[in-house]
């Protein structure tokens, strides 16, 4: 790490992620001389602690931005849209972990272990990539380098705090008042600005974000559209069934590959223990395989139940699990900025 400081702001700050932001910019030893969190007007006033001080959210405005070094945003793809350009134009590099940029062509949309020359290519604003997208592609680098792809299969269990702290909240109060034999009240899922809403607690919702007019939905074409920008490989054929589960934190996918070369299980299991981020928890004998439940508060992405399919000789299963709030969100954005401060030096 450079020995320069810089100053920070984090939008979205009391929000989920935006607090898994600030610990971490904590927990990482980040070079923060000033920190500017930064929210909502209703949520102006409130008070966060940083590395053992109290500091005062403020409302997030153009002029906020003056003499950031980094803005973190985590505000949703509509703050982002209005306020991204006006912190770039301000001097500020941007990592923004909404929708809004990831796709634009002038943004690099980036994943530290995977694509990291790519960050060096920003005009002001570096996308983080989709919770869910950011996991499967640490996961397939090693695979995609070793022995190409040529198609991908996934399906996601997504937990609730992708959609944010109401959803936690209401999955709590679905699963209490269920228990308790009380009324079951749904209004979050599966996307809150739609009409109809369903009960999370012991149930599984096939919807996560809203349709496109193709029938997939926004979540599964984020999957398909950013694994080819990622990889700059828009030969992958990519195909997803995004489900969100009543699992708090935690994203899992069983991930089908089909690779362009031959290869087998044991170079495979090498190849995903060596590659950085990645820790491999693979015997079924044993019952070690990844869950959600463990990866919580873990920034790496847990692969396992490593299958050859047992029809086509090229196709190999995974099981890929990681923290969507982490590694999946906050965690990913910081690596962006440490990864341009390495550039520095």
């Amino acid at each position: 790490m450079a020995n320069r400081e810089y100053t920070v702001a984090v939008v979205g700050a009391t929000g989920a992620v935006g607090q898994q932001m600030l610990k971490y910019l904590d927990e990482r030893n980040f070079p923060v001389k000033e920190l500017r969190p930064l929210a909502s007007k209703r949520s102006a006033g409130q008070t966060i602690t940083f590395r053992g001080e109290e500091v005062v959210v403020e409302e997030a405005t153009p002029e906020s931005f003056d003499g950031v070094d980094f803005a973190l945003f985590s505000a949703g793809g509509g703050v982002s849209k209005v306020l991204a350009p006006e912190a770039a134009k301000r001097g500020a590099v941007v990592i923004d972990n909404s929708n809004a940029f990831r796709m634009d062509p002038e943004v690099p949309l980036v994943v530290p272990e995977v694509n990291p020359e790519a960050a060096k290519n920003h005009k002001g604003i570096i996308a983080n990539p989709n919770c869910s997208t950011i996991q499967m592609v640490v996961a397939l680098k090693p695979l995609y380098d070793r022995y190409g792809i040529e198609r991908v299969i996934v399906s996601t269990y997504q937990a609730v705090s992708g959609a944010g702290w109401q959803a936690i909240h209401e999955l709590e109060q679905q699963t209490k008042a269920s228990l308790n034999g009380d009324e079951v009240t749904a209004s979050v899922l599966p996307v809150g600005k739609l009409d109809r809403h369903y009960q999370m607690a012991f149930n599984v919702i096939p919807q996560v974000d809203v349709a496109e007019e193709n029938g997939f939905t926004l979540e599964e074409m984020k999957m398909v559209r950013e694994t080819k920008k990622i990889f700059a490989d828009d030969s992958i054929g990519v195909t997803a069934t995004c489900v969100r589960v009543p699992v708090f934190r935690g994203h899992s996918e069983s991930v089908y590959v089909e690779l362009k070369s031959d290869f087998e299980l044991d170079e495979v299991r090498a190849l995903l223990s060596e590659m950085p981020g990645i820790v491999v928890q693979d015997d079924i004998a044993g019952q070690i395989y990844p869950m959600p439940l463990h990866s919580a508060d873990r920034t790496e992405v847990f692969v396992g139940r490593l299958r050859r399919d047992l029809n086509h000789p090229r196709g190999l299963n995974l099981w890929v699990v990681s923290d969507n709030l982490l590694k999946g969100a906050a965690t990913n954005a910081i690596q962006i900025a440490e990864v341009l401060i390495e550039n520095e030096r």
